[in-house]
């Protein structure tokens, strides 16, 4: 069936599923306030999965998201008990985190470091600059002012406010990737950087870009985060980068760049979401959840791989006729 080729009914389909398995155990996981914390819960992986989506089009990767949203939600924290009025602790961590992007875009452009190489070197990086910022010191709810973790947790026409900015984001880089030169280019980087040269777009200016877009969502993240949970450490957010790729991968795009859509690694996302959530609650052991994850990751590589491989040519019977 024709339907089965496009990735994102295919996760729909298995988000739905695996909401009816749920159900017919413990029917409470799919009220509708149970799902919206599900969705709540997984806005963050949402937001960075944005901007990974992006990097990866243009044909890079970025293993540093984690460690950017662990030092922007530091900074803000103590931003916050330095007594920072919030708005400029919320305009310091996107420019802090554009910044720290910004750092691995010129890597990758102008030293021609590879994007693996070089935001796994930042990643350590960004977690030793907070342990030297904070002498391994935690921020405790205690130390966090009312104003600055209410925030993400405010309700908003049914929704938190972190639910509602993880939509707001989604609906402006949908426009972006599909009806601006830039979210053109992001593409076409990927998908033949020597045509895209001859077009005229700068392939390294547009990595980076993608690199300082990814930045800047995981600085906002980083606020939200710290602010919702109330608490910011060294290790905050520790793996959270490899959630990141696996919802990408999940979602369709392709490791190779220039192929994906914004929608699958959403849905990428909320599968992975889902998955975390109810895995606990049927009882299944932490170690069952990172295997299941694991599969899911490997099936979906398969899967891009059989979806995108040419076919070959049958030269034989070409030559014959």
């Amino acid at each position: 069936m024709s339907i089965l080729k496009h990735r994102e009914i295919l996760l729909a389909l298995a988000i739905l599923a695996s909401l009816a398995l749920i159900a017919a155990r413990f029917p409470a996981f799919i009220a509708p306030a149970s799902l919206a914390n599900v969705f709540n819960d997984t806005a963050p992986l949402m937001i960075l999965v944005i901007g990974q989506m992006i990097v990866i089009l243009t044909k890079c990767i970025d293993l540093s998201v984690a460690a950017t949203l662990a030092l922007t939600g530091m900074t803000a924290a103590l931003m916050n008990g330095a007594g920072v009025p919030l708005p400029l602790i919320l305009l310091t961590v996107v420019l802090m985190g554009a910044a720290l992007g910004a750092i691995n875009g010129v890597l990758v452009w102008k030293v021609g470091i590879p994007s693996i190489v070089v935001t796994l070197g930042t990643m350590t990086i960004y977690r030793g600059v907070i342990f030297l910022m904070t002498d391994g010191k935690w921020v405790n709810a205690h130390e966090m002012t009312d104003g600055f973790k209410a925030l993400p947790r405010h309700i908003l026409l049914g929704l938190p406010v972190m639910s509602w900015v993880a939509i707001a984001l989604i609906a402006v880089f949908a426009l972006i990737l599909s009806r601006t030169p830039l979210g053109r280019a992001f593409y076409a980087v990927g998908g033949n950087p020597h045509a895209a040269v001859y077009a005229g777009i700068d392939v390294g200016r547009t990595q980076a870009a993608a690199f300082v877009i990814s930045g800047a969502l995981a600085g906002l993240t980083g606020y939200l985060w710290t602010a919702r949970y109330a608490v910011a450490y060294v290790d905050i957010a520790g793996g959270f980068e490899l959630d990141v790729v696996a919802a990408c991968v999940i979602g369709g795009i392709a490791i190779a760049g220039g192929a994906g859509s914004i929608w699958g690694a959403i849905l990428g996302a909320l599968f992975l979401g889902v998955i975390k959530n109810a895995l606990p609650v049927v009882g299944i052991s932490p170690f069952w959840q990172m295997a299941i994850s694991g599969t899911a990751i490997i099936l979906a590589v398969a899967f891009n791989a059989t979806q995108n491989r040419p076919k070959g040519r049958l030269i034989l019977r070409e030559a014959a006729q």
